[in-house]
């Protein structure tokens, strides 16, 4: 069993640069970063890496999960925004063979944390936002996006990111 498992798995290696060929604009593996404007009380700049898979749904319909790992420089009073992690589903719309239009809806957890110490706790909440993606090349492309997570306890954050990202 552990044979036939190896040999899909190497066989699927050997074939992917073949189905990268020839891949419908905005599909594949991606992953880049963003940097951009942040709001949980105080305004900040947020940073962060994400990484994703884009499926071709129709020819100009895409749908995949997204990952993102960020952090802010958000501050109040010696209480600061630290790790932001979220996994989202991103529905995008090719507008045109080098402009995307997505939306997308995921769950969030932010790290609150007090300057002088290590204690702190996580908010959790809902992350929506939506954006544009355009193709500078077959694999590179800038991105900006507005985002806002809405928390359990009520409090909210915004962001607007822009991004540089390449697809494999």
């Amino acid at each position: 069993m552990k044979t036939v498992i190896l040999a899909a798995v190497a066989a699927a290696a050997v074939a992917a640069p073949a189905f990268a060929q020839d891949a419908a604009p905005f599909t594949g593996p991606r992953a880049g970063v963003t940097v951009g404007y942040d709001n949980l009380g105080n305004e900040g700049v947020s940073y962060g890496v994400s990484a994703g898979y884009d499926v071709a749904l129709t020819p100009n319909l895409t749908f995949g999960p997204e990952v993102t790992l960020g952090d802010s420089t958000v501050d109040n009073a010696g209480v600061e925004v630290s790790r932001d992690l979220a996994a989202s589903v991103r529905l995008g719309y090719i507008l045109n063979p080098q402009v995307l239009a997505f939306g997308k809806v995921g769950y969030a957890s932010t790290r609150i944390e007090a300057s002088n110490s290590n204690a702190g706790f996580a908010l959790e909440g809902v992350r929506f936002g939506g954006g544009l993606e355009y193709a500078i090349n077959g694999s590179t492309y800038i991105s900006a996006e507005y985002q806002r997570t809405e928390y359990e306890d009520n409090g909210s954050r915004d962001a607007g990111v822009v991004g540089i990202g390449f697809r494999f």
